[in-house]
């Protein structure tokens, strides 16, 4: 009973000069627009794009490689069609090319 809770308001915690504020922030947010980019500045450029969507081509064309496989009919089983060498290492070879377009587009 004996104990007084005193109630503090925020001003009252802190006597900062608003104008103080005002003029300390408008320094620092003028050196940060100095230094950044301008929004129409792109990371990459049209030849790393150009470089990008041949590596997606290359990919593509990888899966288009690989896919099929079917057989004339279903009691025939022909190694042949499945394990063709442009599924087994030309489909791959593309696809890894691809993604090596893509790692040297992106660092470029």
């Amino acid at each position: 009973m004996g104990e007084s809770k005193s109630k503090t308001t925020p001003a009252a915690v802190t006597n900062v000069n608003p104008t103080k504020l005002k003029d300390s922030n408008s320094a620092n947010t003028d050196k940060v627009r100095s230094t950044a980019k301008p929004l129409a500045e792109l990371t990459y450029g049209k030849t790393q794009f150009r470089y990008m969507w041949i590596g997606i081509g290359l990919i593509a064309l990888g899966m288009i490689l690989m896919s099929g496989g079917w057989m004339p009919s279903p009691e025939v089983w022909d190694d042949n069609i499945i394990y063709s060498a442009r599924r087994t290492v030309l489909a791959p070879i593309c696809i890894l090319a691809g993604l090596a377009m893509q790692v040297w587009a992106i660092f470029k």
